[in-house]
């Protein structure tokens, strides 16, 4: 088939939206299937033409304030319904649509072309973090637009789904996310690596790594694990870049900042992590988790949005109270402290994510697609 992907973010901005639509690009290649990226232009160079066979089309963006490196596309719905009347898709799919989705979910319900939009960031929530708090309901008058508009949304975790349907938007479907197996496994954990960052304890034994991996922006919420730091016996290691970084280094100076790290580095570093920490509240899905788990590292995440779904309390992991830090100091202290304990939650972590394929994933996606294109068939035969 064909199908138009309209990134609200794309390369070479890497974050979970593009990590999802890379995933996807190279299950459509593999299927055969014709693929076009609408995406914001980056700052500076322009990026790859191509990807995983797909031609990008890039609009005109502009940096996000304070957020440099996140660009928001512009331009009118007659542009994007140019380039779409052109490479005339059997399906758009609206990846994290908000300004450019917006623009592209106009266009396509004009040219009858049906949509599968993914709700995959929890924008309006932002706003707050971001100093901004009158903007929460506009951003989600615009959320619930472009989803109402969409013949169909994929939501990646129940808690989501709820909060989607809660806002009126009752077409919604689970959609959860893959995770590579192979890439991210245990046998990564690099030893040498341990010691050149943690070092001892003074006893002589090796120093625990509570780890995050994860933008440092707002919306993580990075400076909660200030309550950790001073955890005997422990070396926080903070993997990821953003605007924060500078600030975070100030208030967490006996951290590693490891900073942005892909591909087999990434896995590497993950693996070699005791314990995994995820203190946001705003995630959908929060694929880190799975990458965590995967890599036979248990988890302590706070107990809203798509962590519910990952974290079997008390067995992969603990959920703590949003806010509540002395419980993610509790929870943390009770897994760094225990060795059998860890140990028994890294076994479960690690069996909970087996068969998460990211080829079973897009099948799914497919399934969707060809939904959406059945259900519109005969209004375009009326």
């Amino acid at each position: 088939m064909r199908i138009a992907i309209v990134a609200e973010s794309f390369l070479p901005q890497m974050n979970g939206v593009t990590h999802s639509v890379l995933r996807v690009l190279d299950h459509l290649q593999e299927r055969g299937d014709e693929v076009l990226v609408i995406a914001p232009a980056g700052d500076g160079a322009p990026g790859p033409e191509y990807v995983s066979g797909a031609l990008v089309r890039r609009l005109p963006a502009m940096p996000m304030a304070g957020y440099a490196k996140v660009r928001v596309a512009f331009g009118a719905v007659p542009k994007v319904k140019r380039i779409l009347r052109k490479f005339a898709p059997d399906v758009v799919h609206l990846a994290s649509p908000f300004e450019l989705g917006w623009r592209a979910v106009r266009a396509a319900h004009s040219l009858g072309i049906p949509t599968v939009a993914i709700y995959q960031t929890e924008v309006p929530s932002y706003a707050a973090r971001y100093g901004v708090p009158f903007l929460e309901n506009w951003a989600w008058q615009r959320v619930e637009k472009i989803h109402l508009l969409s013949d169909r949304t994929l939501a990646p975790s129940s808690f989501a789904i709820n909060q989607l349907r809660g806002r009126g938007i009752f077409d919604v479907e689970m959609w959860r996310r893959g995770v590579d197996t192979q890439r991210f496994h245990p046998s990564k954990r690099d030893a040498a690596w341990r010691a050149s960052i943690a070092g001892v304890a003074p006893d002589g034994t090796p120093r625990r790594i509570i780890g995050y991996v994860g933008r440092l922006a707002a919306e993580k919420q990075v400076e909660d694990l200030r309550v950790l730091a001073d955890l005997p016996n422990t070396k926080l290691v903070i993997v990821g870049d953003g605007p924060l970084r500078p600030t975070l280094e100030a208030q967490l100076p006996s951290a590693y900042f490891a900073g942005f790290q892909g591909g087999e580095d990434l896995a590497r570093l993950v693996a070699s992590f005791d314990l995994f920490v995820h203190p946001g509240e705003f995630e959908t899905f929060c694929q880190t988790i799975q990458e965590a788990m995967a890599s036979g590292v248990p988890v302590v995440a706070t107990g809203r949005g798509g962590p519910l779904d990952l974290v079997d309390n008390s067995k992969t992991g603990w959920l703590y109270t949003p806010g509540q830090l002395n419980e993610l100091r509790s929870y943390v202290q009770d897994l760094i402290g225990d060795d059998a304990k860890r140990a028994a939650f890294a076994e479960a972590a690690l069996q909970s994510v087996q068969g998460r394929t990211w080829s079973s994933i897009c099948d799914q996606l497919v399934r969707h697609y060809e939904d959406v294109i059945a259900a519109r068939a005969p209004l375009a035969l009326a």
